[in-house]
Order: C-alpha cells, then sequence, then structure tokens
C-alpha cells in the first residue's frame, strides 16, 4: 500500500479493539477506535476512514443507531462499514430485510476469523 488506509474500529470490549486493531496495523493499515456509537459516529465525520468495523451490541450507544447515523450523514455514507457482532445471526436476516438501514459491506460474527476480516478489509477499500 502507497497510503495507509485507515480504519475505524468501533467496539466497547476493549480486548476486542486491541485484538482488531493489533490485526489491521500489522497489516499496513492505520486504526483509530471508538467506544460506543455516538464516539464512532462522530470519529467517522472528523477522521474519515475508508471503512468502519462496527459492533452492534453496545451499552452507551447501539450499533444499530451508529449504523444509521453513518448512512444517512452525507459525510459518512459511502464509507463502507463490516459489522462484527456476537449477536445471532438472526440479527443478519433482520439488517438484511430491514428497510430502515442499508445492507452493510459484511457481517462478521465473533469470533472473528482474522483471515476473512483482512479478506473482506482489501475487498471493500480498493
Amino acid at each position: 500500500m502507497s497510503e495507509k488506509k485507515k480504519v475505524l474500529v468501533v467496539d466497547d470490549e476493549p480486548d476486542i479493539v486491541t485484538w482488531i486493531t493489533t490485526i489491521f496495523e500489522d497489516n499496513g493499515y492505520e486504526t483509530i477506535s471508538a467506544e460506543n456509537g455516538a464516539e464512532g459516529f462522530e470519529k467517522a465525520k472528523t477522521e474519515h476512514p475508508d471503512l468502519i468495523t462496527l459492533d452492534i451490541s453496545m451499552d452507551k450507544e447501539s450499533g444499530m443507531r451508529a449504523l444509521k447515523n453513518l448512512q444517512k450523514s452525507e459525510e459518512t455514507s459511502a464509507i463502507p462499514i463490516i459489522i462484527i457482532t456476537g449477536v445471532s445471526p438472526d440479527l443478519k436476516r433482520f439488517i438484511d430485510r430491514t428497510r430502515q438501514v442499508q445492507k452493510p459491506a459484511a457481517f462478521l460474527e465473533k469470533p472473528i476469523d482474522k483471515d476473512e476480516l483482512l479478506d473482506i478489509a482489501k475487498k471493500v477499500i480498493n
């Protein structure tokens, strides 16, 4: 990569944030993080990441609300989002069917497969 691509990791579990950011940084990406949906939305507007990984189940502000905000905002609507969550596959079916949000670039369940995450990131960023 000539210029490092920037990934925003939004998750309220510090261990998960560390794990995901380490994966990306070890593979040439720049990372920033946020611990809830509201902080993630603000950082997306100011930092202009190339990709966002977004947990759905968070205490302060859910990932669903953040997903809606990110997709509705002119500043952030073009940023691809990978949903990463420990919630059941029913959530993926709900997101696929709902008209309140657009389908994300990808949907990964925890525990995350490192290679799959990197493959998806390369596809959606490049």
